[in-house]
Order: structure tokens, then C-alpha cells, then sequence
């Protein structure tokens, strides 16, 4: 099927957006640290299944102690760090501006790689990085008083934004040193679907690490009363196991797909629209109104993301 690689990038992105928007129903509902300790552990157990199913083991097999070491590092800052962050600016900011800092996750990746990986930092990617920052700005800047220029949004819910972009960045380049480790320590006579379900085993890791770090901080905090009355929330539950259908389960495996049947730049491009899906329903849902230019920010920060991918 011709654009087969297109359309599924495409679908990708639409499950993102719907699990933005159930992100956000969750996290008002039951809290943003009991969302992603259900959300990673529906997330693992998915991935458990899908492993035992493909290689009869429903465990990473072969991963060693420095593939757990990096992609649990990788765990900590992408999940609990990036998406506490990410969940927490929807308390403040909602999804749709929340998911506008996503946008800043590819230059923190460009950043993080040429500083652990000694990856080149050229100057159409810095061109790239001003480009998503300009878009992000006008977005969320607004004119004040006389010539000075103030935030539109709560100044909180702009550090957890950017905090969410750079432990999405971040993490994505701790999980290429940790996938990386795992690959090297695949023996010869692995099953020959090892490497197609690398990635797979890696996320799993990933989502174990995760959710033990999310405990583990709602174990310090006194906040796992709150957990427990998760449990008997139906609704917030519901929530949550759409954003997990859609997320892990469903946008992880697409994802995948798709760079088998397009070029990862064109992919990546197609499923980082998120930001600009999401404008429309979640006016629609939460009856906001959407100003020109916010959606001009958008775009530009879109631009930004694809000159990183196509240039």
C-alpha cells in the first residue's frame, strides 16, 4: 500500500492526542503520580504478554546489568522526572499547552547527544532549536504594560512544561545508551525475533523502573491513600486504561511500524504533530477559546520540530 508508512505516522499522532486528553481527565481525577503508577504498570503488564507471546519468556531476556543500569536511569528522567512534570503542567496549563512543550523534547535530545554521545550539534540544528523556542514563545507571551512583555500562562505550569521537554529529551538519549548495552549483550543464538522485540523489552524495563520510582516518591510524599483510592475510582480508571491502549500499547508499537515503512525523519515529523491535533478537541471539550496567536506558536514550533527530522 503506497504512503502505508505516512498514514500509520499519522495514526500515531491521533493516539498521542487521545492519550493527552485522557492524561489530563486522569490526573484531575485521581492525581498526576497515581495516573502514571497505574499507567506503567498496565503499561508492563501489556508488554509482559507481548513478550511471552513472541519469545516465550514475558521478561526482558538477555538484557544485563548495564542495559537495566542506563534504561532505569533512562526511566527516572524520561518518566518520573519528564512525566511528572508533563502531567502536573496539565493541572496547571491543561494538554494542549502542556503538549506545545513536548515540542522542545527533540533540541534537548540534539543537546544531550552531543554531550553523552559526542553526536554533531550543526548549526541547522541550533537553527532548528531557535525556530521551536520562537514558537513556543509566542504562544505563551503576551504583550504588558507599556513595552514589556509578560507570561499568558502561570509561571509554574511554563517550569513543568519545559522540565517535561527536557526529561523527554533527555531520557530518549539515555535509552539509545541503554538499548545500545542490551544489543550488545543479545548472545548469537538468540531467537531470531529478538531484534524486532529490542525495543519492546527495553520499554518494559523502562515502565518497571518508572513505576517503582513513582512509589517510591509516593511512599515518601504519604501520598499512597491516594493510590489506594484509585482503585475504586471506575471512571479515573477508565482513564487511565484508554491512555495506556493508546499510549504504550498501541502508539509505542505503531510508532515502530511505521519507520519500517517510511523515513524516520518524514515519521517522526508526521507523529510529533500532536500539538497541533490536539487544539481543536480539547477547545471543543473544555470549551476554551483558541487565540490566532497560539496557533501561529504552534505552527512555528512545528516547523522548528521538522527542520530537526527533514533538514
Amino acid at each position: 500500500m503506497q504512503h502505508l508508512g505516512e498514514i500509520i505516522s499519522l495514526m500515531v499522532a491521533v493516539f498521542w492526542t487521545v492519550t493527552a486528553i485522557f492524561a489530563d481527565k486522569a490526573s484531575h481525577r485521581i492525581g498526576s503520580m497515581s495516573t502514571n503508577v497505574l499507567r506503567l504498570a498496565m503499561a508492563s503488564v501489556f508488554l509482559a504478554i507481548l513478550l511471552w507471546v513472541t519469545l516465550g519468556h514475558p521478561y526482558p531476556l538477555y538484557a544485563d546489568g548495564k542495559a537495566w543500569l542506563w534504561l532505569g536511569l533512562s526511566a527516572l528522567v524520561g518518566y518520573v522526572f519528564g512525566d511528572w512534570c508533563l502531567f502536573n503542567s496539565y493541572l496547571v496549563i491543561g494538554a494542549r499547552f502542556g503538549q506545545l512543550f513536548m515540542t522542545l523534547a527533540p533540541p534537548m535530545a540534539a543537546i544531550a547527544g552531543w554531550a553523552m554521545l559526542g553526536e554533531t550539534l550543526t548549526w541547522k540544528s541550533m537553527l532548528a532549536m531557535a525556530v521551536t523556542l520562537s514558537g513556543i514563545a509566542i504562544s505563551i507571551l503576551s504583550k504588558g504594560e507599556g513595552h514589556t512583555v509578560k507570561l499568558s500562562l502561570p509561571l509554574k505550569g511554563v517550569l513543568l512544561g519545559l522540565g517535561a521537554g527536557a526529561g523527554q529529551g533527555v531520557g530518549l538519549v539515555l535509552s539509545k545508551i541503554g538499548m545500545q548495552h542490551y544489543e550488545a549483550a543479545v548472545p548469537a543464538g538468540a531467537p531470531e525475533l529478538m531484534g524486532t522485540m529490542l525495543p519492546f523489552a527495553s520499554t518494559m524495563i523502562r515502565a518497571l523502573i518508572g513505576c517503582a520510582g513513582f512509589l517510591a516518591l509516593m511512599a515518601l510524599q504519604k501520598d499512597l491513600p491516594r493510590l489506594k483510592a484509585a482503585f475504586h475510582d471506575r471512571k479515573g480508571l477508565a482513564y487511565v486504561a484508554i491512555l495506556t491502549l493508546f499510549g504504550p500499547a498501541l502508539g509505542v508499537s505503531l510508532s515502530l511500524m511505521a519507520v519500517q515503512y517510511t523515513d524516520a525523519g518524514i515519521a517522526s515529523t508526521l507523529m510529533a504533530l500532536t500539538p497541533v491535533l490536539i487544539i481543536l478537541p480539547y477547545a471543543l471539550i473544555y470549551k476554551q477559546k483558541v487565540r490566532p496567536k497560539e496557533i501561529i506558536g504552534v505552527t512555528v514550533s512545528m516547523v522548528g520540530v521538522a527542520m530537526f527530522f527533514l533538514m
